[in-house]
């Protein structure tokens, strides 16, 4: 069972989805928009998003290697 704050298990996988998810509408509405600086500013978000699957990802891949 997954106790919140623990960096494993299936809700931070759930998060890690979900945050790619954001990710990828962001970068869908970046390129649907005709304004230059909204579209950059999406593509930021869609970046940090993605940045913090990662970040998520390799803290769960530590945690597990640790034991």
């Amino acid at each position: 069972m997954c106790r919140p704050g623990f960096l494993s298990g299936p809700t931070m996988v759930k998060e890690i989805k979900s945050l790619r998810k954001q990710a990828d509408k962001a970068e869908r509405i970046a390129q649907a928009v005709t304004d230059v600086e909204i579209s950059q500013r999406y593509m930021s978000m869609a970046q940090a998003y993605r940045s913090q699957a990662d970040i998520l990802k390799a803290k769960r891949k530590a945690a597990k290697k640790k034991g």
